[in-house]
C-alpha cells in the first residue's frame, strides 16, 4: 500500500456525530487523507471537516444517497477527482426503524435493503474494482450487526437487510482477490454501541445487562476494529463481532 500519507479513506454515513463520524476522525489521525460521506447531515460533515482540517488533516465531504448508483457512482468519481486514489471503504451509512411485524409495509422492507444492503453493494463493488486496478490494492470494511444471527422483536425489515451483509462481504472478498489478491474485504458487527436515541430506559438497560463485560460500547470501540483490518494484510473475509460478548451472553 502507498505511503500512509498518500493513502486515503472514504467512510460512507460519516456526516453525523455516530460510529462512521469516529471511524473517519481515527482514519484521519492515523494519516490518511479523508473522504466524509453524507446525505442528509451536510451541516455536521461541514463542521467534521472544518475541525480536521484544524488539526493539520486532509478531508472533504460529499453528499450522496447510497441507494442511487447514479449518486453512488458520481459519489466515487468527485472522491477520485479530488484524491486521485482510494485505498480503505468503511461503509457506515444505514438506517434502522422500529415498527411491529404487523406494521411493517413492504415499502419499510424496500427502503432499509436499499440503504443498507444495496447501498453497501453498490459502495463496495465501485470501490473494489478502484482498488483492484491500483498495485496496492485496498480494504473494504462494511458495517452489519451483531443480532443479525440473534434477532430480537419490532426490527424485522432493518434485520433482513442487515443479515446480508455478511454474505455480502465473503462475496466480495472472493471476487475482489480474483481480480488483485492485495484487496481485502471484511466487516464489523457491532454490538450496543451508540444505541439508537429513541430507545426506551429498560431497552437501553437489557442490551447493556445482555453484555458480558457489562457497559455499553464507545464508537471508537467499532473505529479500532476498522484499524485492526486496515493493518493486518493476511485477514480477509471475516466477520468481526465488536459486541462486549452479547452475541454470546
Amino acid at each position: 500500500m502507498s505511503q500512509t500519507h498518500e493513502r486515503v479513506a472514504l467512510v460512507t454515513g460519516s456526516g453525523k456525530r455516530r460510529v462512521g463520524n469516529a471511524v473517519a476522525v481515527a482514519l484521519a489521525q492515523r494519516g490518511f487523507r479523508v473522504a466524509l460521506h453524507y446525505n442528509r447531515s451536510s451541516e455536521e460533515a461541514t463542521q467534521t471537516v472544518a475541525q480536521l482540517q484544524s488539526q493539520g488533516h486532509v478531508a472533504a465531504a460529499f453528499g450522496a444517497d447510497v441507494s442511487r448508483e447514479d449518486q453512488v457512482e458520481r459519489l466515487f468519481e468527485q472522491v477520485l477527482q479530488r484524491f486521485a486514489r482510494l485505498d480503505v471503504l468503511v461503509t457506515a451509512a444505514g438506517v434502522w426503524h422500529c415498527k411491529p411485524l404487523e406494521q411493517t409495509t413492504a415499502e419499510d422492507v424496500r427502503r432499509q435493503w436499499e440503504i443498507n444492503t444495496l447501498g453497501t453493494f453498490l459502495c463496495c463493488r465501485r470501490a473494489g474494482l478502484i482498488m483492484a486496478g491500483q498495485p496496492e490494492g485496498g480494504v473494504i470494511v462494511t458495517i452489519g450487526d451483531w443480532a443479525s444471527r440473534r434477532p430480537y422483536h419490532d426490527y424485522a425489515a432493518y434485520f433482513l437487510s442487515k443479515g446480508a451483509i455478511p454474505t455480502l462481504t465473503r462475496t466480495m472478498a472472493v471476487e475482489l482477490a480474483r481480480r488483485n489478491p492485495k484487496v481485502r474485504v471484511n466487516c464489523i458487527l457491532p454490538g450496543p454501541v451508540m444505541l439508537p436515541e429513541d430507545l426506551e430506559e429498560h431497552e437501553v438497560k437489557g442490551a447493556i445487562a445482555g453484555t458480558l463485560v457489562k457497559r455499553a460500547g464507545r464508537p471508537e470501540n467499532v473505529a479500532q476494529a476498522v484499524l485492526f483490518f486496515v493493518d493486518n494484510d493476511f485477514v480477509t473475509g471475516v466477520c468481526l463481532p465488536v459486541d462486549g460478548g452479547r452475541s454470546i451472553g
